[in-house]
């Protein structure tokens, strides 16, 4: 299993972690993937740097999804694209189990897991290891108080500048207006990204060959009738 110790925020202290990691007990089938098939996906980190090309087959491109709630995306990228291979991050066992039953019943192969907050990945890669990222409506901590526990600070914009090639591509998407301009203003003082919005409204537009996910689904139901699809290049 993967080390619990946090990494540390920009001021040398322990980044507080913030995720939920369980909810219902899983059922009698979820548990089993649990035990037999999570061991062969899972990403344990190393004491030095990560070579994550190394847990693939040459792989054509390298994708990173961070949160991937029930692996409804990264299951479906990864079914389409079989020359890619991707890394999916999430601590929820309620969607990892998903994303599990996924990868078993469709025999999903270029796909490894790591089930600690993505951080801790992160600053295990090396330089430019990653050709594109995608965090998808993210938990979004409404209250201004709790602004500080969203995944889009400066320290995982760095490390993200850090490890996304250059020419690649950071995609985001969110159905609070308050997140998208939070991470705005985040990227635009980064200096290692680039935003190219394109013709006005296009950040509403979804990414090209989308499906709904289940977190947009409810949003939908919920009366949050508009996304903001925002995609970053890693600066040249």
């Amino acid at each position: 299993m993967t080390s619990r110790q946090n990494p540390l925020n920009v001021a040398g202290e322990p980044r507080a972690f913030f995720g939920r990691r369980s909810g219902k007990r899983l059922h009698r089938g979820h548990d089993q993937l649990f035990r037999e098939l999570l061991p062969e996906l899972e990403i344990a980190l190393p004491e030095g740097v990560l070579d994550p090309r190394a847990l693939f087959e040459n792989p054509k491109k390298l994708t990173l999804e961070i949160g991937y709630g029930g692996g409804e995306h990264l299951a479906r990228q990864a079914r389409t694209h079989l020359e890619d291979a991707y890394i999916g991050c999430e601590v929820f066992t309620g969607g990892i189990a998903k994303l599990l039953q996924a990868i078993d019943e469709d025999e999903i192969g270029n796909v490894r897991l790591f089930t600690d907050d993505a951080l801790k990945l992160l600053q295990k890669l090396p330089d430019a290891a990653l050709d594109e990222v995608y965090l998808l409506y993210p938990d979004p901590w409404p209250k201004t108080r709790h602004h500080k526990r969203r995944f889009v600070s400066p320290l995982t914009l760095a490390e993200l500048a850090r490890t996304i090639k250059p020419g690649g591509k950071f995609n985001f998407a969110t159905d609070i207006e308050d997140y998208a301009d939070w991470t705005l203003a985040h990227i635009l003082r980064a200096p290692g990204f680039v935003f190219a919005p394109g013709k006005p409204g296009s950040w509403h537009e979804p990414y090209p060959g989308w499906e709904p996910t289940r977190y947009e689904q409810k949003a939908r139901r919920e009366g949050r009738l508009k996304s903001f699809y925002l995609t970053f290049d890693r600066r040249d």
